[in-house]
C-alpha cells in the first residue's frame, strides 16, 4: 500500500507541470519518499539495481534519444559525471532509457562521448512505476534512498543540476 501511495504522489509531482502547461517544474516540497527499487540491464547486459547504490547519492534521469530536450541535457550530465567535486561525493548518474534498442542507445552514447551509466527500460515498466508521464524527468535520491527532488523537463545548465545535487550531497 505504501508503494502504491508513493507512486501516486510521484505521478502527481511529475504530472503537475503537464496539467498546468509548464515545461519545467521544481518540486522542493517533495514528501520524503523512498525510491522504489528496480533492476535493469546496462549497455553491457549486466543487471544493475538501484539498491546497489545505497549509501551514495543518485541522479536518476529518464530519457530517450527521440526526445530533443533529453539529448540537449546529456552533455551536462557528462560534465557532472567527469567533475572531480562530484566524483569525490560518490555521485552516481543512472540514465534510464525508455523503450529504445540497446544498439541505438550504444551508438548515441558513443557518438556523443557519453560514458555515464545507461540502463535500458525496454518495456517502460520502471518509468511507469516512477510515474514518469513525460521526459526528460530527473529525480535526486540521497544516500538513504530518499527522493529529495523531482524535476520535469530539461536542465539548461550545469549550475541548475548542481543546485539540485546540493540537496543530496554535502556540497
Amino acid at each position: 500500500m505504501r508503494i502504491f501511495i508513493s507512486m501516486l504522489i510521484m505521478a502527481a509531482l511529475i504530472a503537475a507541470p503537464l496539467l498546468s502547461g509548464c515545461t519545467s517544474s521544481e518540486t522542493d516540497d517533495t514528501p520524503e519518499l523512498i525510491a522504489p527499487d528496480f533492476k535493469l540491464s546496462n549497455l553491457d547486459g549486466q543487471q544493475i539495481a538501484l539498491s546497489d547504490f545505497r549509501g551514495q547519492p543518485v541522479l536518476l534521469n529518464f530519457w530517450a534519444i527521440r526526445c530533443a530536450p533529453c539529448r540537449y541535457e546529456m552533455p551536462l550530465f557528462q560534465e557532472i559525471f567527469e567533475d572531480d567535486k562530484w566524483i569525490q561525493e560518490g555521485l552516481v548518474i543512472l540514465a534510464v532509457n525508455l523503450q529504445e534498442s540497446a544498439d541505438d542507445v550504444r551508438l548515441f552514447m558513443a557518438q556523443n562521448g557519453l560514458s555515464f551509466t545507461v540502463l535500458l527500460d525496454t518495456t517502460g515498466e520502471v518509468g511507469n512505476r516512477y510515474g514518469v508521464m513525460g521526459i526528460p524527468a530527473t529525480l535526486f535520491i540521497d544516500k538513504d534512498g530518499i527522493i529529495k527532488s523531482a524535476i520535469m523537463g530539461p536542465f539548461q545548465s550545469k549550475v541548475q543540476i548542481e543546485q539540485r545535487l546540493a540537496l543530496i550531497t554535502q556540497q
